[in-house]
């Protein structure tokens, strides 16, 4: 399926049941020792998300939005509590098994895209094939799919200095989307862009969302946080607020 990314197309404002549960965390708490100080980043966090749910995380400096946003990533375990991912206890596994969680379940898109320099879209976008093991030929078939899916079946062979600011980012969401993962975790995705490119951006992820996604994205802007469903606002490590937009 070729996804739209028109700027101009509203966005789609039903609500649609989300499906089966993909996070549950309960009572989590992460404290970090900084010299002779104890810093409680989270101070006893519960939600729960489930699948083609299309969520924001929001909160000031400090308020544990990061933490969170690697803990939900399994790119760190909690201090205390429980967090399960589709069914799997992920608090206590070993970094190992968080790898592989991360591998195949959680498509990651960064505000600074995090690509290659000398690798063109197209090996940017199989790099997780190859580690899930996948043959060169079957990798390269499923890698050009989804960057034709993302617009960019004519850039595959354009290494990242030759394409635009929001080009790299759609090679880096069909990067996050080319094993199929439970969910897509965008931190700031528009944060290094222009308005325009960056409500493009936000078009293709509210494509995804509508073709069964599930998207979490971790911002400070109010207006990227309205393209979601479900606002999840934090300060001081806790949650104070858990909203659904109309």
């Amino acid at each position: 399926m070729t996804l739209s990314t028109s700027p101009a197309a509203p966005a789609v404002r039903n609500f649609r049941p989300p499906g089966d549960m993909v996070i549950e965390i309960a009572g989590v708490t992460k404290l970090y020792q900084m010299g002779s100080e104890t810093v409680h980043a989270l101070r006893g966090i519960a939600l729960t998300i489930r699948r083609n749910e299309y969520l924001a995380i929001m909160g000031p400096s400090g308020s544990g939005k990061s933490t969170l946003m690697n803990m939900l990533g399994c790119l760190d375990t909690p201090t205390s509590g429980h967090y399960q991912f589709s069914g799997k206890d992920v608090s206590r596994m070993t970094d190992d098994e968080l790898a592989d969680i991360r591998n195949r379940e959680i498509g990651f898109v960064f505000q600074t895209f995090n690509l290659l320099p000398r690798s063109n879209a197209l090996h940017n976008v199989e790099l997780p094939l190859i580690y899930a093991g996948m043959t060169l030929a079957a990798r390269r078939a499923r890698a050009a799919q989804v960057l034709t899916n993302v617009g960019l079946g004519d850039r595959m062979d354009h290494k990242p200095n030759e394409l635009s600011g929001g080009q790299r980012q759609r090679v880096a969401i069909a990067r996050a989307l080319v094993n199929n993962p439970s969910i897509i975790l965008a931190d700031e995705p528009t944060g290094n862009l222009d308005s325009r490119t960056g409500e493009e951006i936000m078009q293709l992820l509210e494509d995804l969302y509508a073709a069964g996604n599930t998207i979490i994205v971790v911002t400070h802007e109010e207006d990227i946080a309205r393209h979601a469903r479900r606002i999840v606002r934090l300060r001081d490590g806790l949650i104070e607020s858990d909203a659904r937009q109309n």
